[in-house]
């Protein structure tokens, strides 16, 4: 180890320097000696009117402990300058004096009338504000930090932490973390599981099932929370109302678009002791303004289908917003797609949309999908047009119940890649 104290002649140091500790004192305080003896440091003692002779083999130095008592103003822009020099060579510095009345350019991120400072004495090192510990891990991040942005490998600063336990401290710190991020996971997938659960209880909770009409539904969605969702209401002893409505998407911006379409569909009002019933075409206007009028961000949009159905006469009016067309299956009959015109929800604010009216019959079937469904129910050709899949036409004629339940299982064991998995969603019903 080398070691020097105030040197009458000072020599340029010829091998690699920890500490170069830099004095107007006369000599190294004997708490400080100890420390770097301890840790096997190598240091020289110098006087601060004496750098000049080491400025230009500071490549040797690893870091500069500067302890000055009351310098005068000639004596602080001398170690403005060192501290600025060695800051320029990536030398850290630990300042043991009050704090310098010279501006540091250097350091300075805007003008300022004081440097660093670690404490005010050398004293406070040991005794005060500032413990030997703290003036350790100081010279060890220096060292370490010179190590780094200059390669020399000369460093002999031990480690804090023994290399045996850093290792069993790294396990621990990423087992703490691992566990984190499990308990992470697992709130955020109890949290999707509670979204779902909500959202299924803004679904219709009993089908109004009566001596005319038997109803069947599916709700299948791609993950936790659906970008789909569907109603079937009694509006009075004649009318239901039913729809199914598909966000743009899937997860919850598209599952909270469709809490959103719930709330804003509105298929009769009230006036006073009277009531009336919204066609089909003013159900889908009235929807398409609020949302709309909402601004929904990120270009949100919805399709939507919505029929009346009248369950006395079997008249049944129908509108759709880019939605997939209903279908017609009439016993010993081809499939019919119901086509009928109207542009997506959210999009033009003064969209109109047109209706239909069908007049069903005994043993008649209506099915309305969202566009997860299509592939189990056909395909388009541009030459034939839309044509339905073999899977669809084996179970048509199926009583509408079972019909939902050979839906549900060619749906749940369809092959897809993750790109094409979409929500499911069928309502379909039966004239008995």
């Amino acid at each position: 180890m080398v070691e020097a104290d105030l040197l009458s002649t000072v020599e340029v140091p010829k091998s690699f320097t920890d500490v170069l500790y830099l004095t107007n004192k006369g000599q190294m305080p004997a708490e400080i000696r100890r420390l770097l003896k301890q840790n096997k440091l190598s240091f020289v003692v110098l006087p601060i009117d004496k750098f000049a002779d080491v400025r230009n083999r500071v490549d040797l130095i690893g870091t500069v402990i500067i302890d000055a008592q009351e310098p005068d103003i000639s004596q602080q822009q001398s170690l403005a300058q060192i501290i600025e020099s060695l800051e320029m060579e990536n030398i850290g510095v630990i300042l043991l004096t009050g704090r310098i009345e010279i501006p540091i350019k250097s350091f300075s991120l805007a003008p300022a009338k004081s440097s660093f400072s670690m404490a005010g004495t050398v004293e406070s090192v040991s005794v005060e504000s500032v413990s030997i510990d703290d003036l350790w891990v100081r010279i060890s991040l220096n060292l370490a930090y010179r190590k780094r942005s200059s390669g020399n490998s000369g460093l002999r600063v031990k480690p804090a932490v023994p290399a045996n336990k850093i290792k069993k401290i790294c396990q621990s710190k990423l087992g703490e973390q691992l566990q984190m991020t499990v308990a992470l996971v697992d709130s955020l997938a109890e949290q999707l599981r509670m979204a779902g659960l909500v959202q299924r209880d803004f679904l219709p909770t009993q089908l109004p099932n009566c001596d005319e009409v038997q109803w069947a539904t599916i709700f299948l969605p791609a993950e936790w929370v659906s970008g789909d969702i569907y109603d079937i209401a009694r509006l009075d002893e004649q009318h239901i109302g039913f729809y199914i409505a598909d966000a743009v998407g899937h997860a919850m911006p598209a599952a909270l678009l469709t809490i959103f379409v719930k709330q804003a569909l509105v298929m009769r009002e009230t006036l006073g002791k009277n009531y009336r019933i919204f066609s089909p075409a003013e159900v889908m206007k009235n929807l398409n303004l609020r949302m709309a009028g909402q601004k929904l961000s990120g270009y949100q949009f919805a399709t939507c289908c919505y029929c009346l159905l009248n369950i006395k006469t079997l008249q049944m009016t129908y509108a759709r917003a880019g939605h997939p067309y209903p279908i017609l299956i009439r016993p010993k009959q081809q499939p019919q797609q119901l086509e009928i015109r109207g542009s997506l929800l959210g999009v033009f604010e003064q969209a109109d949309y047109m209706q239909g009216t069908i007049q069903l019959e005994r043993g008649d079937k209506l099915l309305l999908y969202s566009d997860g469904v299509e592939p189990l129910v056909g395909s388009f050709d541009g030459v034939a047009g839309f044509h339905f899949a073999e899977e669809f036409c084996r179970i048509k004629d199926l009583p509408v119940v079972e019909m939902m339940e050979q839906f549900n299982t060619l749906a749940q064991t369809q092959k897809l890649a993750p790109s094409e998995i979409d929500d499911i969603t069928m309502v379909g019903l039966e004239i008995l």
